[in-house]
């Protein structure tokens, strides 16, 4: 009787260890309910804490002429060429056709994106990316979009991520080597008559225009979403389809511009152009990162701008294009 009490009794030394181990894993899993807790409302906390919005005019500043607000967010600086004379055989170019430098920032938390397209003649190409490098914004991607202008043009898409002003400064900073005018007019230009039948246009197009500095102008949207680094890139930042009438004259017209294109639509887009007399003057990318991958294709015709705008409109027709609202 007494052997089985011995073996039923615990030695106190042994009880008092199991209760020490009890409390102390009560102990550990209240600590680390605790610091859970802590890091879930700090990041309830980071979460719910908005961003400071951009001081614009700040940017502003930093650019050298203010910048105005585009859907989606964006907002946008635009650097005429006024001081190009380009033609294209008997054609004298405008600004607004296929020599505009434009600059877009979209916000990113506390900083912002910003992606551009710079005009530049070919011996202000190589000093231009030079001093971007040493202002830290990337280049990616340098090329034509013409064919047979005098004097040759080039273009160089640029992207960077940081503070809006300090990025501002290094554009700007890049742009003073150039010949490009960086202040504002001293007055604002008077609106130039569209010697077309814009109506007729949008018709057939199946969108609507607007007039811009004596050019018809149309932006179209992609149906999908397009992103770079994570970020979904809206179309005011160069990933809508650009198309551009310049009238000539008696109903006719020049167009330009790019048609925004995936991979399997480049071929059916050329083939729809080619078979309605409209040139395919180049086909390149214009970003590094984005996805879907997208290809950037520009073209151009001078004849009866209906018949441009019905071979256009063929070329749409290859494409996934957001329908007009």
């Amino acid at each position: 009787m007494m052997s089985k009490q011995r073996k039923q009794r615990r030695p106190w030394f042994m009880v008092s260890m199991l209760t020490c181990s009890g409390i102390l894993v009560l102990l550990l899993l209240s600590a680390c309910a605790g610091a859970a807790t802590t890091s879930q409302a700090s990041v309830r906390g980071t979460a719910s804490t908005p961003s400071p919005p951009i001081n614009w005019k700040q940017v502003d500043q930093a650019m050298g002429k203010a910048g105005a607000m585009q859907p989606g967010g964006v907002y946008k600086y635009s650097f005429p060429r006024t001081d190009l004379a380009v033609r294209i055989g008997t054609v004298s170019l405008k600004s607004g056709l296929a020599l505009g430098t434009h600059i877009e920032f979209l916000p990113m938390g506390s900083g912002a994106m910003v992606m551009g397209d710079l005009v530049l003649t070919e011996d202000e190409a190589n000093g231009v990316m030079t001093r971007l490098q040493q202002e830290g914004i990337q280049q990616t991607a340098l090329h034509n979009h013409l064919l047979g202008e005098t004097p040759r043009i080039m273009y160089l898409h640029i992207e960077g991520q940081g503070d809006p002003a300090q990025l501002a400064r290094g554009i700007h900073a890049a742009l003073t080597q150039t010949k490009t005018p960086l202040a504002a007019p001293a007055s604002p230009s008077q609106p130039q008559p569209i010697d077309l039948d814009t109506r007729q246009l949008d018709a057939i197009l199946k969108y609507h225009g607007k007039a811009n500095a004596g050019i018809y102008q149309y932006s179209i949207p992609r149906a999908e979403k397009i992103s770079v680094d994570g970020m979904d890139i809206p179309p005011a930042m160069g990933t809508a389809t650009a198309i551009n009438f310049q009238p000539t004259g008696l109903g006719n017209a020049v167009i330009t511009g790019d048609f925004v294109l995936l991979a399997q639509e480049v071929n059916p887009v050329i083939k729809a152009l080619r078979a309605h007399g409209i040139e395919v003057t180049a086909v390149h990318g214009h970003m590094l990162t984005e996805n879907p991958r997208l290809f950037y294709l520009h073209f151009w015709a001078n004849d009866a701008a209906a018949k441009l705008a019905r071979g256009l409109r063929a070329a749409l027709d290859q494409t996934r294009s957001a329908q007009a609202s």
